[in-house]
């Protein structure tokens, strides 16, 4: 099992992101892509996962509603995974979450992300719903989780 060192990283470290997240994911996007997304959300939170000091993962987020935090991205490297570095950045963020007072954790996941689907159901998430994905044109799967 890896031992990754994850850091929360400002706005000047979005491009080491979006490098890995189009390493990760398919179709790519751009910087800008990703700004957008962000305007007008509150507690954006950044982490990346280092091993050597080379990013190999990341996390992105934002505030959904005053009590719940929406994980929007987790990615890792192809060489990094099963090794742990998904759930070291899952903890991160649940620890960040718990303690800057939110009371639970969403996020949404295609069908076809197996290992995903698999790591949110062994780290205690529910599945709340179902959602129509009208961009790639299948289900999202909507987890959360209670923080203690």
């Amino acid at each position: 099992m890896a031992d990754a060192v994850i850091d929360i990283v400002g706005p000047e470290d979005l491009p080491v992101i979006v490098k890995l997240y189009n390493q990760i994911f398919r179709p790519p996007r751009d910087l800008e892509g990703f700004k957008r997304r962000y305007q007008g959300r509150h507690n954006v939170l950044q982490m990346v996962a280092r091993i050597k000091d080379q990013p190999i993962g990341f996390f992105l987020g934002f505030e959904l509603k005053p009590d719940c935090f929406f994980s929007w991205f987790y990615g890792v490297v192809g060489d990094y995974r099963r090794q742990g570095i998904a759930s070291q950045l899952m903890e991160a963020v649940h620890d960040w979450a718990a303690s800057n007072d939110y009371s639970s954790i969403r996020f949404e996941c295609h069908n076809q992300h197996r290992p995903m689907l698999h790591l949110a159901i062994a780290r205690g998430y529910d599945i709340v719903g179902i959602r129509w994905d009208s961009d790639r044109g299948n289900n999202l799967v909507i987890f959360e989780k209670t923080l203690s």
